[in-house]
C-alpha cells in the first residue's frame, strides 16, 4: 500500500528515532537533529531503517552524492536489526525511483533489502532494548 502524508511522516519519525538508537549502539551520533547521517569510523554514512515487512531503503539523490556508505538496518523481529553496508555506487546502480507523487517525487531512490544482502557487507545484528 502506498504511503500518504500521514504514514510517510510516521515512517520518517520511526526512521530517525531508530537510526539514532542504532548510532548510539555503534558509538556515534547524528551530525544534525534533522539527519540520519553520522561519522562512523571516519566516514560519512547514513543509517536507513526498515521495518520487518518493509523491504526497501530510500535515500535522496543529494544525500547519496556526499555519503561514503549507506547502512541498511533491517528489522528481523522486535528491536533486532541486521545491519548491512552498501557503497553509494552500488546503491545508485541498483535503485529505482520512488513512486511518490509528493515531496520525495524525483528526489529519492529505493533499494531492496535483497540487494543489501547480496551486494553489501553484513556488519552485525544488534538489539535495541
Amino acid at each position: 500500500m502506498p504511503q500518504d502524508r500521514e504514514s510517510g511522516a510516521a515512517a520518517n519519525k520511526y526512521g530517525r528515532e531508530t537510526a539514532t538508537k542504532i548510532m548510539k549502539k555503534l558509538g556515534t551520533k547524528p551530525i544534525s537533529s534533522m539527519s540520519n547521517e553520522c561519522i562512523l569510523k571516519g566516514r560519512l554514512v547514513a543509517i536507513k531503517c526498515s521495518r520487518k515487512y518493509t523491504k526497501c531503503i530510500g535515500v535522496s539523490y543529494l544525500m547519496l552524492k556526499r555519503l561514503k556508505a549507506v547502512i541498511g538496518a533491517f528489522e528481523t523481529e522486535n528491536d533486532y536489526y541486521d545491519l548491512y553496508e552498501l557503497s553509494p555506487r552500488v546503491f545508485a546502480n541498483n535503485m529505482r525511483p520512488t513512486r511518490s507523487k509528493g515531496a520525495a517525487a524525483g528526489k529519492v531512490g529505493l533499494v531492496t533489502q535483497s540487494v543489501f544482502e547480496a551486494k553489501g557487507r553484513f556488519i552485525k545484528r544488534i538489539v535495541l532494548h
